[in-house]
């Protein structure tokens, strides 16, 4: 069962496992530093479809099947399915839930719908709700760039600041039995607001809501940033990384020894990708491939979104952010 620690952070005592998941991405995200742990690059944008946001979809549907095949189950033994993604209406993971078939659940926290959707997972899971709940998220670039910036013919030039949005899907399943890392602990993250106004400065945008929500975990949790492995924000890039450190230096909490971002790891320095990777893909994709392959005993993932719209960007509006955070202890490690 699900139990509470302070107003905004849970603890599944039932320890909720991850037992499959799937990554899949896009070209440029295949040529860097982790590509090679993801299971399926593919080679161009469109990956054989009419339309960028068809190749998205096709993106989420073949992580889901990865995943629910790893984990060894058939789609009719899925109980719930709890995805969203950026585009308008959450259209991907709409058309994602038809294929699969299985009780859906749309969800729209932005870059953040990753740890959102594992949250969410481990709630069901924990409280008998569910016995296996499939969690996915998906960015296109193309689909992305073309509903909130430019049309994708436009060729705009970027200020140093901004950030790629990551092309690619990752889905995992959250099982009550079975092997692989298990959900710990869940903290809620609060809108905040500090006035950012600027929709390429998502990584400026976004630290404040990251920081609150690191703090407040480990102020809940009783914990100290050492008692992580890794403590990794979603999709901060360059910027918002070293606003979260400045803020944390500010509070007396050291994150200095422990703390990376997803932004920051996706891409390498010679892809020219200014201050790193976004989107909802960037977080799921990075843990999933990269860290789930390390050898490490807990860590904390903190998947940070921005809760703008082109309307209230047009209407001069700032831009609310949020950031949720998922503690997960791996296979054979942490307490």
């Amino acid at each position: 069962m699900v139990s509470k620690l302070g107003k905004q952070t849970l603890m599944f005592t039932g320890k909720p496992t991850i037992t499959g998941y799937g990554t899949v991405a896009g070209p440029k995200e295949g040529q860097g530093p982790v590509g090679s742990y993801f299971d399926k690059v593919f080679p161009d944008m469109i990956l054989g479809e009419k339309s960028f946001e068809k190749a998205e979809r096709k993106l989420m549907g073949t992580a889901v099947e990865l995943a629910v095949e790893k984990a060894a189950l058939t789609n009719e033994q899925i109980d719930l399915f709890i995805a969203g993604d950026l585009l308008n209406q959450i259209i991907t993971a709409n058309f994602s839930a038809l294929r699969l078939g299985a009780p859906f659940m749309g969800i729209y926290g932005a870059c953040s719908s990753f740890a959102q959707g594992l949250l969410l997972g481990g709630l069901f899971v924990d409280s008998g709700g569910a016995q296996n709940v499939v969690t996915a998220t998906s960015s296109h670039n193309c689909s992305a760039e073309r509903q909130y910036r430019y049309p994708t013919e436009y060729g705009a030039q970027l200020p140093p600041w901004s950030q790629h949005t990551v092309t690619g899907a990752a889905a995992c399943v959250v099982s009550a039995t079975g092997a692989g890392n298990t959900l710990e602990m869940a903290t809620i993250g609060k809108v905040q607001d500090l006035g950012v106004k600027d929709p390429f400065n998502m990584g400026g945008a976004m630290a404040p809501a990251a920081a609150d929500t690191i703090f407040k975990h480990l102020e809940e949790t009783g914990r100290q940033p050492g008692d992580y492995d890794l403590i990794v924000t979603g999709d901060l890039g360059k910027v918002g990384r070293e606003m979260v450190l400045e803020i944390a230096q500010r509070q007396g909490v050291d994150l200095s020894q422990n703390y990376r971002d997803c932004g920051e790891l996706i891409y390498s320095k010679e892809q020219q990708m200014n201050a790193g990777g976004s989107g909802c893909a960037c977080s799921a994709l990075v843990t999933l491939g990269l860290l789930f392959n390390q050898n490490y005993k807990r860590i904390l993932v903190v998947a940070t979104g921005a809760l703008h719209s082109p309307t209230t960007y047009q209407q001069q509006e700032n831009i609310p952010t949020v950031a949720h955070a998922v503690s997960i202890n791996f296979a054979g490690g942490g307490n």
